[in-house]
């Protein structure tokens, strides 16, 4: 079986913006990927909201690794997922896997990945307790903005 990636949307911004939203994603795909190659004007944790849902329905386990040593812990009962940690103003790509998004009858699975010059390697494993399909998805920073120049890809993925 292959698949094949189908760009839904892409956004390059042209000035420092606080959040990227993609909306009325249609169903007809099996996942999502979304490809971020971006800059902050702070440090701190990239965010995700699905559906504008802020209820304490979210969950996450990290894992971080830098080379010499390695670190974990868990979230849960929050109001969005966190998919990045991230320095200030250093380019940071960005990788979030968004699992039978479109199906109804189970919770949905986020796993990203992406890396910081400064930490090393993370990723974040997020729960979205939601049988509801993915219809919309905001990542924004926690604080500061998205660099202009930043690029952020939606991708569905088809499996044939």
């Amino acid at each position: 079986m292959t698949a094949t990636y189908d760009c839904i949307a892409t956004t390059t911004l042209g000035s420092d913006t606080a959040t990227v939203t993609f909306s009325s994603i249609s169903g007809s795909f099996t996942d999502l990927v979304l490809v971020a190659s971006y800059k902050r004007s702070v440090s701190g944790n990239g965010i995700v909201k699905i559906n504008s849902d802020t209820g304490s329905n979210y969950s996450y386990t990290y894992l971080l690794g830098d080379g010499s040593s390695a670190s974990s812990a868990r979230s849960a009962n929050r109001a969005n997922a966190i998919v990045s940690y991230d320095s200030a103003d250093l380019q940071e790509t960005l990788l979030v896997n968004f699992f039978n998004y479109s199906n109804t009858t189970t919770n949905k699975t986020l796993i990203s990945r992406g890396n910081d010059t400064g930490l090393g390697v993370i990723s974040y494993i997020n729960l979205w307790r939601s049988t509801s399909a993915i219809t919309s998805i905001e990542i924004y920073p926690n604080s500061g903005n998205w660099r202009s120049g930043s690029t952020f890809t939606l991708y569905g993925i088809k499996s044939e």
